[in-house]
């Protein structure tokens, strides 16, 4: 397997636009001396059909990039567009409709509806914007995400991964623009934790879907098409076709623990 390093640099403009790009977003906390700044100018391109992981070691700012790219947070300068569209031009409301139409999210800690069962479950972004989910396709993420069998349980009567199978077709049901996944295998055991990196792999390369995640697990970059290491609050190596070994490494030299 080949392997390229290489300082970051925004897509050059050849090709499709990319879903989500980032041109120099910062984030400061705080005035004075006590300021932080989480992100110091990040510039970044993500392209239609990519996993894209994003490593760091603690206090990186690899959270705050996914929380600024997702709308989550605003940057304190520098600008953040998806699909095409500014995020600083919408107001809260604006931002809100634009997330429950292009984004979908996986988190560590699976947040499901306790009371619905996992079908309600994957269909509740679709339920919560008056949308009327398609059977057919329903039926047919179900059985791309494993959950069939296990369509009228409740969260309760779920292992930790069939949870977080039950997020990830919540996160896919409304064919969002992008998908951002935040330590998605954190909260698993290492034989589940593969189960759900392959399901986001075939996410991307089966069902088309865009992926960032957030991880601080090397096997879990491995999978990644890209994988982006910040320190600092800057993007400082992106790497593509990395093993494992290669990502500890890096790691490593970033003095991540």
């Amino acid at each position: 397997m080949s392997e390229t390093m290489t300082t970051p640099a925004p897509a050059d403009g050849a090709g499709a636009e990319p879903v989500v790009a980032a041109r120099d977003p910062t984030r400061r906390y705080g005035e004075g001396d006590t300021a932080v700044d989480a992100l110091r100018g990040v510039s970044l391109d993500v392209r239609k059909g990519e996993l894209t992981a994003v490593m760091g070691p603690s206090g990186s700012g690899k959270s705050t990039l996914m929380h600024i790219l997702a709308g989550l947070d605003r940057p304190t300068s520098g600008e953040v567009t998806i699909a095409g569209t500014g995020l600083s031009k919408l107001n809260d409301n604006d931002l809100t409709k634009l997330r429950r139409k292009h984004i979908g999210f996986v988190f560590q800690f699976f947040n499901l509806l306790p009371m619905l069962n996992a079908e309600e479950n994957v269909v509740l972004p679709l339920s919560i914007a008056g949308e009327k989910p398609d059977k057919a396709w329903v039926d047919e993420l179900l059985e791309q995400v494993g959950l069939t069998q296990r369509r009228s349980h409740r969260p309760s009567e779920l292992s930790g991964g069939q949870q977080q199978r039950v997020a990830i077709g919540r996160a896919l049901v409304n064919k969002p623009t992008i998908i951002f996944a935040d330590e998605p295998t954190g909260n698993l055991d290492s034989k589940t934790s593969g189960e759900i990196l392959e399901l986001l792999d075939r996410s991307v390369h089966e069902l088309d879907q865009t992926i960032v995640m957030v991880t601080h697990e090397a096997r879990a970059a491995a999978f990644a098409d890209r994988v982006l290491f910040l320190d600092d609050g800057l993007i400082v190596r992106e790497a593509t076709n990395i093993s494992a070994h290669d990502i500890v490494a890096a790691m490593e030299e970033l003095g991540a623990t």
